[in-house]
């Protein structure tokens, strides 16, 4: 019998500890499910097209870990197929440290964060770079975002699992907050000019 898809997070160590801490029968349940996700479902599609922002860690050959965020448009991060997210590495501060940790050690893991919906989405898979070709640039390249691709970063899914919402806060996007400000303005205009037409119509 294959392990279950959360041993990827769950290892002997950290079993070990939800015993000792009283969460591990609840999690032992879980794992006669099959564990955690192991495909790219539409439930996740659609979580990815909702985000604007991810981290993404990675660690040396050595196991030193770093993390790096990773930001576009809602739905820079798209997935491919059933197995594979992707999305386009932008030139940055060119220190390529995440690009020099997957050339020695592909294992990643990918922490999204929906912050007004206040949802959060753990992804573990390995990954690599490869050129930005114009075939994948024309999967994964935001409309109309300026900045120029350096690489494509591509994830082959081990497992994810959406992860607890508590202790999470919840923030608004600011080009939301100022549409929403603006419709209500709008509505406040429409009322006043209608309790003034009111007004105007008394005997």
């Amino acid at each position: 019998m294959n392990p279950p898809s959360s041993d990827v997070a769950f290892s002997p160590a950290v079993k070990q500890v939800q015993s000792e801490r009283g969460s591990r029968a609840a999690y032992s349940r879980m794992e006669r499910d099959g564990g955690f996700e192991t495909e790219v479902t539409e439930s996740l599609r659609a979580f990815l097209a909702q985000i604007d922002t991810g981290f993404l860690a990675t660690a040396s050959a050595e196991g030193q870990p770093y993390i790096q965020h990773r930001g576009g448009p809602r739905g820079f991060i798209r997935g491919l197929d059933s197995h594979t997210l992707g999305f386009v590495d932008f030139v940055g501060n060119r220190q390529y440290i995440s690009t020099g940790n997957l050339s020695e050690n592909n294992r990643v893991c990918l922490f999204l964060i929906d912050y007004a919906r206040q949802r959060r989405v753990k992804v573990w898979g390995t990954a690599r770079t490869v050129p930005a070709t114009d075939e994948l640039l024309a999967q994964l390249a935001p409309a109309e975002y300026r900045a120029r691709p350096e690489q494509v970063v591509l994830i082959t899914v081990s497992a994810w699992d959406v992860n607890c919402p508590k202790h999470l806060p919840q923030k608004l996007d600011a080009a939301e907050v100022a549409q929403a400000l603006q419709r209500l303005e709008n509505r406040i205009a429409e009322l006043e000019a209608e309790n003034r037409r009111l007004r105007g119509a008394r005997p």
